[in-house]
């Protein structure tokens, strides 16, 4: 069964972009064009509006999206349980995770599975974390390494591979931000301390509820995407920054900030892999599941 043009559409659907989509699938730009001309002239209308300088998707192309989606996934499964009797998985599971957790969680995980099932592909994408469970739920990626959310979607499936305590971070040796915390943490003045905190996700709603709860309202100094970029502003002396703790293990700037003891402490991540429960009937995913 040629998925091919499925394969070509979705591609552009979620870069939006022929560039990139082409690059994707390792074909030229004209290539990529007439595949989704192929697929238009088969439906009788237009999926994508496009110009000189963007492309979008049509209302007819954003059902035809879901129909790809699901098309997609179901040949997988139906393929994969007939190789399963063979013994052979093989076929595609697309990954989303921060740069930390590739390194750290994802590492040994990967090892084990590829070594079990060495023609399972992988693809890898890394990014920001806070957009990874959501990454899942839109169907972007089939799994996800993130934070457990407060309120978990009674869609997804979640299976922890650790705890990592969130930290209030500072420069060790900055002149203005440094003296701040010489002494008795109880008593600083946190109006007066600057932040550097994530733009949104978990830890920027944790850190908010600290401040709410102290009655206090944070004195921003820059707001960011990725939790690595936090621990840079930090060591250059900007201000004061939250990360988790697996990111300062692992970033090369760890001996130029400094823990501090606050109190409360901020609940810890509950890190762990993410699925939607309907696509667990994969046997690919199966296989990756049952050996975490």
């Amino acid at each position: 069964m040629d998925t091919r043009l499925l394969k070509h559409f979705l591609a552009l659907s979620e870069t939006l972009h022929f560039g990139r989509a082409s690059e994707a699938c390792h074909i030229s730009s004209s290539a990529l064009s007439r595949s989704i001309k192929q697929l238009e002239d088969s439906l009788g209308v237009s999926l994508f509006e496009r110009d000189n300088r963007t492309v979008s998707l049509t209302q007819q192309g954003l059902k035809f999206q879901v129909y790809a989606r699901e098309a997609l996934s179901q040949w997988d499964m139906i393929r994969n349980a007939l190789l399963e009797d063979a013994q052979e998985l093989q076929g595609e599971l697309s990954m989303y995770c921060s740069v930390t957790a590739s390194y750290s969680f994802l590492h040994d995980i990967l090892r084990r599975f590829r070594s079990r099932y060495p023609r399972i592909e992988i693809k890898l994408h890394t990014g920001a974390p806070e957009p990874a469970v959501h990454r899942v739920l839109n169907g972007d990626e089939d799994i996800a390494i993130a934070a457990r959310p407060d309120n978990l979607s009674g869609a997804l499936a979640f299976k922890s591979t650790g705890l990592s305590p969130l930290l209030f971070i500072a420069p060790t040796d900055d002149a203005v931000i440094a003296p701040q915390f010489a002494g008795d943490i109880e008593h600083v003045n946190w109006s007066d301390v600057p932040m550097i905190l994530s733009e949104q996700g978990l830890a920027r709603t944790r850190v908010d509820r600290w401040f709410s709860n102290k009655a206090l309202k944070p004195n921003i100094y820059a707001q960011v995407a990725g939790n690595e970029a936090i621990v840079s502003m930090v060591s250059l002396g900007f201000g004061v920054g939250v990360v988790p703790k697996i990111v300062l293990e692992n970033s090369p700037l760890a001996n130029t900030v400094q823990v501090l003891p606050v109190t409360p402490t901020l609940p810890a991540f509950d890190v762990g892999v993410c699925v939607l429960k309907k696509k667990l009937k994969n046997p690919l995913i199966e296989a990756f599941w049952a050996q975490l």
